[in-house]
C-alpha cells in the first residue's frame, strides 16, 4: 500500500512538472499544414523541454549525430523557468515554426513571465527540429549556422573559423593540451573549437537569441562534453584564435577525465596557477606578486587562516588571485617532484573542498608529512625555496 501511494505521489509530481513545462502556442503562430506533423512536433517539443531538466546524456530527444552541439544549448535551458521562490514563473511560448526542407524545421521559442499584467522576457531560443521515423529530434543550429566556416584539423583538435586562423597559436594550444593530457593519462579525446568574435555571436551560433542572464556581458567561453568529445565555443574576441589561456586549458583537459565538481577545487586551481598562471600572468609573475603583496615584511602569517578563508591579493575581484591557491600550488610542486603526478592526482581526489579540510590534510600527511600542526612551518619552507 505504501509503495502504491509513493508511486502515485511520484506520478503526480511528474505530471505537475510536465504540465508546467508544456509550451503555450499563441493564435498568431502559423503551424505546419499537415495535422500529423503539427501534432507530433508539438508533442516532441514538449518532451524535449522536459528532458532538458535532466542530465544531457539522458535526453532522448536530441539528434544523435549532433549530441555535443545540442548539449551546449540544452545547458542554457536548465533553470530558466525559475525566479526566486517561484519554480515556474517563466513559461515556454512557441514563437515561430519555419519549414527549412522536407524533413527539417526551425523552431523558435521564448520564456516569458507575467506579474501585475507586465510581461518579463527571459529567453529566446532557436532549435532545429529533424523529422525522423514519424517523430522529431532536436538540435542546436550551431552546425547550420557555421556550414560556410573553414576547418583546420591538428591531431585530435578541430578548429572552426570564418576566414583566418592563427596557426602558430593553434599549434601551441595543441602542444600544451597534449602536455596536460600526458600528465592526466588522458588519451583519444576529441576537441572541437569554434572561434567567435564575442559573446553575442557565440550565443547566436548555438541558438540563444536572447537570455536575460547575460545582459551587458560582452565576452565569454562556453563548453560541453559528450564522453570523449569536448566542444568549446570561444566568444572572447578570438575569431582568429590569436590568444588562449593556459589556466583555462588545464581546467578543460581535467574536465575530460573527471568532473571538476568531484575534485578538490583548491588543488585544481593550484594546478592551473602552477601550469598556466592566471589572468594573463605566468606562474612566476603570480608568485612575485604574492611575495610583494602578501609576504612583504610579515613574518607571523597564519597560513591556516588563508586555508579556511578566501583572500584576494589582485587589483580587482574580477581578476582575482587567491592566497591559498598560491600556497597549494607550492605544495603541488613539491608533491610532483617527490611523488610524480600520481601524487598530485591523489591530492586532487582528496574530496571536495570542505571546512576544516580534514580529508585534504589526511592525504597530504600520508604523502609528504604536512599536517595541521606543522603546516605553517612547512609552508614557510616552500615559500623560501621558491623565492631563491
Amino acid at each position: 500500500m505504501k509503495k502504491r501511494i509513493l508511486s502515485l505521489g511520484l506520478l503526480l509530481v511528474s505530471l505537475i512538472a510536465n504540465a508546467q513545462t508544456k509550451i503555450f502556442i499563441p493564435r498568431y503562430v502559423k503551424m505546419p499544414k499537415d495535422s500529423l506533423v503539427k501534432s507530433q512536433i508539438i508533442t516532441d517539443l514538449n518532451s524535449f523541454l522536459i528532458e532538458t531538466k535532466k542530465e544531457n546524456t539522458l535526453n532522448k530527444y536530441v539528434l544523435p549525430s549532433q549530441k555535443v552541439e545540442t548539449y551546449i544549448l540544452a545547458d542554457e535551458f536548465k533553470g530558466v523557468e525559475k525566479m526566486r521562490s517561484n519554480k515556474h514563473f517563466f513559461k515556454p511560448y512557441l514563437n515561430n515554426i519555419v519549414k527549412i526542407d522536407s524533413n527539417k524545421y526551425l523552431v523558435q521559442i521564448s520564456h516569458i513571465g507575467i506579474k501585475d499584467s507586465i510581461p518579463y522576457l527571459r529567453t529566446m531560443y532557436n532549435l532545429i527540429a529533424h523529422h525522423r521515423n514519424n517523430s522529431f529530434l532536436f538540435s542546436s543550429p550551431l552546425i547550420e549556422n557555421t556550414k560556410r566556416w573553414k576547418t583546420k584539423i591538428i591531431k585530435n583538435f578541430t578548429f572552426k573559423y570564418k576566414d583566418t586562423l592563427n596557426i602558430e597559436k593553434a599549434l601551441k594550444y595543441v602542444s600544451l593540451a597534449n602536455e596536460f593530457d600526458e600528465k592526466l593519462k588522458s588519451h583519444n579525446k576529441k576537441t572541437i573549437l569554434y572561434c567567435a568574435k564575442n559573446r553575442t555571436e557565440l550565443l547566436g551560433l548555438i541558438g540563444v537569441e536572447y537570455k536575460l542572464d547575460y545582459n551587458g556581458r560582452s565576452t565569454g567561453t562556453f563548453s560541453a562534453l559528450n564522453g570523449n568529445e569536448q566542444l568549446i565555443v570561444l566568444g572572447n574576441n578570438n575569431e582568429k584564435f590569436d590568444n588562449f589561456d593556459p589556466h583555462d586549458l588545464w581546467h578543460d583537459r581535467l574536465s575530460l577525465v573527471k568532473s571538476r565538481r568531484k575534485v578538490n577545487k583548491h588543488v585544481d586551481e593550484a594546478c592551473a596557477y602552477l601550469y598556466g598562471g592566471s589572468w594573463g600572468l605566468s606562474w612566476d609573475e603570480v608568485f612575485n606578486l604574492f611575495m610583494q603583496r602578501v609576504i612583504s615584511d610579515k613574518k607571523n602569517i597564519d597560513w591556516m587562516y588563508y586555508k579556511e578563508n578566501r583572500s584576494n591579493f589582485a587589483d580587482t575581484q574580477a581578476e582575482h588571485l587567491m592566497v591559498d591557491y598560491v600556497v597549494t600550488a607550492l605544495i603541488v610542486k613539491k608533491i610532483e617532484k617527490e611523488k610524480g603526478f600520481e601524487g598530485v592526482w591523489k591530492l586532487l581526489n582528496s574530496g571536495k573542498y570542505e571546512k576544516g579540510n580534514e580529508k585534504y590534510f589526511k592525504v597530504l600527511d600520508e604523502m609528504i608529512g604536512i599536517n595541521k600542526k606543522n603546516y605553517n612551518k612547512e609552508v614557510w619552507k616552500l615559500i623560501k625555496k621558491e623565492n631563491k
